[in-house]
């Protein structure tokens, strides 16, 4: 059973609730956000900037997009801003309105609300262990003339894993062929170094639409900032005039205007990556009873077989928290998601799951 009621990590609040301590107490490994916290860059603007509280911020947002532009070097016109990634995901359904959509699974919930909200009927395309979680050419099949609509995470959430890139420019192809939409969910593509997702590719391919998130890689979760990309700019514009006003708050339009030029925050994030997923990895895929995929983002995916062991409950007593992945279509109790955080704190869990997969708390 779910301890949760929530259907995404970081709810921290319900977990501290369940335990009776305060939320500060916990160490949350289920939500994928930047260790570094949010960059001292934007700290210093945001205080040098609480004015912006006291009035409206642009309803046009019309900096922040073209700081956006500037960064993918891309026409203004082709990008729009969002209170946070998923904003994006149900406004570009909604303007859409697809009749038919394939989902791979286990992939995020929430493209699978945003078709239901709109009437849409939803097939799954499920991803095989035996095959590592990895997307393949079978997928190239499953697409048919019937289905006007295709959401791939890229990397996938929750195995962190990435298409090949010709793969990937395939299924873009035969997508154009049949007249099929893909939108690519690119939340953590900044977390790759000298990635640059398929963005370059859009001009050539008005039928793609790509979903960023800045919330995750600039540790703002709070803020909420996400936007879309497409070149098709009369549908950018009719969702642009159906986009609630001011559904961005002035200071999360700052952090945009910002974060993206601070390559030194940038920089190091990709350093303390390279070094520390693939020690959490191999510290993990260790343990007796536990198999993890190794992944290119900043979370690992994994499995535990040790027998009646709630994985997720018995960290909990220890006051650390990782996602379940249960409630993921194609998954079952014995997944989890544990994000790639600090040193010191990676520590700690390697520590607690150590001590839970020798015996020693087996009880939980």
């Amino acid at each position: 059973m779910a301890l949760f009621h929530s259907a995404h990590g970081g709810n921290t609040r319900e977990a501290a609730e369940l335990l009776g301590v305060p939320a500060e107490q916990l160490l949350d490994f289920s939500a994928n956000i930047n260790p570094a916290g949010m960059p001292p860059s934007l700290k210093r603007a945001l205080q040098d900037n609480l004015s912006l509280a006291e009035r409206y911020p642009d309803v046009e947002y019309q900096r922040l997009h073209q700081v956006l532009a500037a960064h993918h070097q891309l026409p203004a016109a082709w990008i729009l801003a969002a209170n946070g990634e998923t904003e994006a995901i149900f406004m570009l359904v909604n303007q859409l309105k697809p009749r038919k959509a394939l989902l791979i699974t286990p992939g995020f919930a929430e493209y699978r609300r945003a078709l239901t909200q709109v009437g849409c009927e939803i097939s799954d395309f499920q991803l095989h262990e035996e095959e590592g979680w990895q997307l393949t050419d079978a997928l190239l099949n499953a697409l048919t003339p019937e289905l006007d609509c295709l959401f791939l995470c890229t990397p996938n959430n929750p195995t962190g894993l990435l298409p090949d890139d010709e793969l990937l420019h395939r299924i873009a192809a035969r997508c154009k062929t049949l007249g099929i939409t893909l939108i690519l969910d690119e939340a953590f593509m900044d977390f790759i170094a000298d990635r640059e997702g398929f963005i370059p590719h859009l001009a050539r391919n008005p039928h793609v639409w790509v979903l960023r998130s800045l919330t995750k890689f600039y540790a703002i979760p709070g803020l909420r900032l996400g936007y879309l990309l497409g070149s098709d700019e009369k549908q950018i514009q009719r969702m642009r005039e159906a986009q609630m006003p001011w559904s961005i708050n002035a200071f999360a339009a700052l952090a945009g205007e910002v974060i993206l030029q601070d390559s030194d925050y940038q920089q190091a994030s990709w350093q303390w990556l390279a070094m520390a997923r693939p020690r959490l990895f191999t510290a993990l895929n260790a343990l007796p009873g536990l198999t993890v995929w190794p992944g290119v983002a900043n979370y690992l995916f994994l499995r535990c077989d040790v027998p009646n062991l709630d994985l997720q409950r018995v960290l909990l007593a220890r006051h650390i928290l990782i996602r379940s992945c249960a409630n993921y279509p194609g998954l079952d109790g014995r997944y989890y998601r544990v994000a790639v955080r600090s040193e010191a704190e990676n520590n700690r869990l390697i520590v607690a799951m150590t001590a839970v997969l020798s015996g020693t708390n087996l009880a939980g």
